[in-house]
């Protein structure tokens, strides 16, 4: 008999690979381009209309705004136009579909959820909760998006979903965003680019400016140079755009449904994939609200750390992480400031769980180890499943261990609430291991989660099975508690 119990809510995710978005079809040698541009303007307009209407048969019911993302992908292509002619309008929508696909975003698997509650409670029956889940969607070449569930959790503790709707959306990108001249500047001389070309571009810049104003600083600074550029400048051009390109906007309409709404990767440092989005309710100490999420974007040869911040869940700022611990996976924000300072719970050194404070939720540095493996099945190596939780007892924080034949569990520890480097108490045993079908999958034998919630004495936890798909249990606070005060 389990200490303590869990409760399926016979809620489950699976991947649904009816759910496509349109994303470039692009060839990357330019002559591949113009052949088929040049076969796509031999057509007639008449023939050009017979195969759109064909198109809008086959495809036109699986998207919302098809014509849009054919009409964006055909700009992408523009310049590859003979001779800069005008094209009709169907001809423009023909060439974008030629350099078109659909892409099935959660084909392979959906998973690794965490969960916040809804900013918009109205309308929700006393006792009952709305919340927002996040999810690791897959597909195709393993690259990784983030998707968005809503539901409510009622207050005997039954999770009711909102149905997923077929489509799926990207986001709009805003193409000139804002940057703060003092993070920017921090991270370039993190990045060892501190050097005298790099201050004469940021010298006419403002304490915050545009990607606009940043190119138009870069290059009359570039001019300047009255032989060829040295490597160093080259390379310092290169990573200030590279910088730029990692921190964007992002919007969705409001009328777009929750479950519509796709966060896929647009910086070239997630050009692989966004991983294991830890999304919390952050409350500052002046009442204002701040949901943030911490992800790893992975290009196919290192990962990096990054940051999404959101009030709605329709508009997300998407920044760097600055400092020497901004590396590594799992990281994961306190909901509230602790003594003063933004917390934060870590694993730089890929073993244990870490432990930093800052004054600046962007920079962090100076980690301390919190707790180190102790249990058979957490040997390999120690990791946090999402934010702490705040109870009376303490910070309830929920882990994963990994032991022998790779297995992952979720375990939990307690930290004091004043100052959470004490550790008050943790789990001898999983709370939660692969059991059964549950065992099967991409990855065998792993249970995940980045990040819980806590409800009417309930824990509600979802997490995802053997990186495939995803379900939601609750455990009753006071039994956890009570086997964490052992």
């Amino acid at each position: 008999m389990k200490a303590v119990n869990i409760h399926p809510t016979g809620v489950e995710f699976r991947p649904d690979s009816r759910r496509v978005v349109v994303r470039p079809f692009i060839p990357a040698d330019p002559s591949l381009i113009d052949h088929t541009i040049q076969r796509a303007l031999s057509l007639s307009e008449e023939q050009t209309d017979g195969q759109l209407e064909h198109l809008g048969v086959d495809f036109a019911a699986r998207h919302i705004d098809l014509d849009q993302s054919w009409l964006r992908h055909f700009e992408k292509v523009r310049p590859h136009i003979p001779g800069g002619q005008e094209l009709s309008e169907r001809r423009k929508l023909f060439i974008g579909a030629l350099f078109s696909g659909e892409y099935a975003l959660e084909s392979a698997a959906l998973f690794n959820p965490s969960i916040v509650p809804c900013p918009d409670q109205s309308g929700v029956a006393e006792g009952d909760l709305r919340f927002i889940m996040s999810l690791r969607a897959t597909g195709e070449g393993h690259i990784s998006s983030i998707e968005f569930r809503a539901g409510v959790i009622h207050a005997d503790h039954t999770v009711e979903m909102e149905k997923a709707t077929p489509f799926v959306t990207l986001s709009t990108v805003n193409p000139n965003p804002t940057f703060h001249k003092a993070t920017f500047t921090h991270k370039l001389n993190e990045m060892g680019l501190e050097n005298p070309w790099s201050e004469s571009v940021l010298a006419p810049l403002g304490k915050s400016f545009t990607l606009d104003e940043l190119d138009a600083s870069i290059e009359p600074a570039a001019a300047r140079e009255s032989v060829p550029p040295s490597h160093e400048i080259v390379r310092t051009m290169e990573c200030m755009h590279w910088l730029a390109e990692s921190n964007y906007e992002i919007h969705f309409k409001s009328s777009t449904a929750v479950s519509e709404r796709i966060i896929s990767p647009i910086s070239p440092n997630e050009s692989n994939g966004i991983e294991d989005a830890r999304f919390v309710r952050f409350v500052d100490n002046d009442g204002s609200v701040l949901y943030y999420a911490t992800y790893t974007a992975y290009n196919g040869r290192v990962i990096l750390p990054q940051l999404i911040e959101t009030t709605d869940f329709l508009n997300f700022r998407v920044r760097t992480l600055n400092g020497l611990a901004a590396q590594n996976k799992g990281m994961a924000l306190f909901p509230r400031r602790v003594g003063g300072r933004y917390a934060m719970i870590s694993r730089q050194d890929d073993e244990n769980i870490l432990l930093m404070f800052s004054d600046n939720p962007h920079f962090w540095s100076n980690p301390e180890i919190l707790l180190r493996p102790e249990q058979p099945w957490e040997f390999v190596k120690l990791g946090n499943c999402g934010s702490p939780l705040e109870t009376e007892a303490g910070w309830l924080v929920l882990t994963h261990g990994v032991g022998p034949m790779r297995e992952y569990c979720i375990g939990a520890m307690l930290l004091d609430l004043e100052d959470p480097s004490k550790v008050t108490g943790r789990l001898r045993s999983p709370l939660l291991r692969s059991e059964g079908a549950a065992r099967e999958g991409y990855v065998p034998n792993v249970v995940y989660s980045c990040g819980a919630l806590i409800h009417n004495g309930r824990l509600i936890l979802p997490y995802g099975l053997s990186d495939s798909a995803s379900a939601i249990v609750t455990v009753e606070l006071s039994e956890l508690l009570a086997e964490l005060r052992k």
